[in-house]
């Protein structure tokens, strides 16, 4: 009996797989428990659909970020910390407060779980991050800290 899965089940297939199982498992099993349903034209049809307007969807949005990264390439990010001689910081600068800069200077707004530091910012000046906009699409900005006395 060939069957449509309707989630990963495991030691059979993954969720939208078309599987060849046994008439007992299919009817008894799977097809009770809405784990699967059979593998029809018209359900063939519509899983293929399904993945052609997935496929559309991340296209659109991967063409989006590609966009949003050109339009960003180059821009500076600029960030005041209190600090101390030589231009040491109190603590450090974390993605969050880069997060916030980028929405308040640049009007967006980016998850802080997406930017990515080389090292800690712990020093006025110049420093590179990257920013992930989506999946195979980054940015490297410029983040300038500027450190203020006391």
């Amino acid at each position: 009996m060939k069957v449509i899965l309707l989630e990963d089940i495991r030691g059979t297939g993954k969720k939208d797989q078309i599987v060849e199982v046994s008439d007992g498992y299919g009817r008894n099993y799977l097809l009770p428990r809405k784990l699967a349903r059979e593998a029809t034209n018209e359900a063939l049809n519509a899983i293929e659909k399904s993945k052609a307007a997935q496929k559309h969807r991340e296209d659109v949005k991967r063409a989006e970020a590609e966009a949003l990264s050109r339009s960003l390439k180059g821009k500076v990010v600029q960030l005041t910390a209190k600090g101390g001689e030589g231009g040491k910081l109190y603590g450090s600068i974390t993605a969050q407060e880069i997060a916030q800069a980028l929405k308040e200077q640049h009007g967006l707004e980016v998850d802080k779980r997406k930017i990515e530091l080389d090292e800690p910012v712990r020093t006025g000046g110049q420093t590179l991050f990257t920013l992930r906009l989506a999946a195979g699409v980054s940015t490297r900005m410029l983040l300038n800290v500027t450190v203020t006395a006391k």
